[in-house]
């Protein structure tokens, strides 16, 4: 009977046994993801990562990499360089990120435009503080302003139709220090990670709670000092990157007047349409970051209007009606990736 007994009880006690390794394996896992946060290009990391390594020096080396190449606020970076005229030998970085501006400004009809730094220091979200400039002012910087009026030369040099011309990457670089940093960890072996810098996102794999990433879209409501997190939505961005742009935190007042962050380069005026808000998912976060950008300068159907023509791409537009009530409109693709809806 013992015997008998005894060969009963083995099975349970090997699934037993197997369950407690699974457990403990799952532990450990969890214990290995590593949490990094710091600060760049004006503002601040997360990243989360599957290794037994931190690996936050090498992270931040490559950030800084791009912040020497990208930064109109670094003094000595090759952006800032061009700005004034120095003529600097561009770098692959450098090279990559102007690249990929020119199409998407070409995809875009030059609703992205990284020339357009001067309207927007005018305006007061760069270097200068809000002044509502009167239309002469406007009309003499749009002569300044567009893509088509600068140039990657072959000998790596940024070529200038005027010297008056600046370059900001700030609607793109955030977007590009993800993929960076996407990159090293992959190099690296890791597959499961989440980084985000400034609101933009990259995911690989899963998070440590052993399920896919999911990120939240935050409500457009009127918010400059960023204190509201009440979420629109939640999405399944694993595998994938995520940029949003929206004009419902960053604005001003002045004598009574709301003006958007976002200007529109062919008229050097900040946007007035209804969209509030644009998420775009794309296989690398620079290209999300750029497709953001232009949707909130074309608004909501011309938005659609690029959507239809890139399937590569999905986009959450949130607006505002006729009777001016908010509503939703997304890409077909994305609805297998929309966990939840407030």
């Amino acid at each position: 009977m013992n015997k008998k007994k005894l060969i009963w009880q083995i099975p349970f006690l090997l699934l037993l046994v197997i369950g407690t390794v699974i457990i403990l394996k799952q532990g450990q896992e969890n214990i290995n993801y590593q949490h990094d946060e710091g600060f760049i290009f004006g503002t601040v990391y997360h990243i989360t990562y599957h290794s037994d390594t931190n690996l936050k020096k090498e992270i931040e080396a490559e950030l800084k990499k791009v912040d020497e190449s990208l930064s109109p606020f670094n003094k000595t970076s090759i952006i800032s360089k061009v700005n004034r005229n120095e003529n600097p030998v561009v770098n692959s970085m450098f090279t990559e990120v102007f690249l990929l501006a020119e199409d998407i400004s070409n995809e875009t009809h030059g609703a992205f435009d990284i020339t357009v730094a001067p309207l927007v220091n005018e305006w007061g979200f760069g270097f200068k503080k809000g002044v509502e400039p009167n239309k002469k002012v406007i009309d003499d910087l749009r002569k300044i302003v567009g893509y088509q009026k600068v140039k990657l030369t072959s000998d790596n040099h940024i070529q200038k139709q005027d010297p008056r011309i600046m370059l900001d990457c700030s609607a793109i670089a955030k977007g590009y220090g993800c993929d960076v940093v996407a990159r090293l960890l992959s190099k690296k072996g890791i597959n499961d990670y989440m980084i985000e810098i400034g609101g933009e996102i990259v995911t690989k794999g899963i998070n440590q709670k052993q399920q896919p990433w999911r990120i939240g879209v935050n409500k457009p409501t009127e918010d400059s000092l960023n204190t509201n997190q009440e979420l629109q939505t939640v999405l399944n961005v694993t595998d994938i990157a995520m940029a949003t742009s929206g004009n419902y935190r960053n604005f001003y007042y002045k004598n009574g007047k709301k003006y958007a962050h976002t200007i529109d380069p062919k008229t050097g005026y900040p946007v007035q349409h209804s969209l509030l808000s644009a998420t775009v998912l794309a296989k690398n976060c620079a290209t999300a970051d750029a497709y953001a950008t232009s949707f909130m300068v074309m608004g909501l159907e011309k938005a659609k209007e690029i959507l239809r023509q890139h399937s590569e791409l999905m986009a959450y537009l949130i607006y505002t009606n006729d009777d001016g009530k908010t509503e939703v409109w997304y890409s077909p693709s994305l609805k297998e990736k929309i966990l939840g809806d407030s």
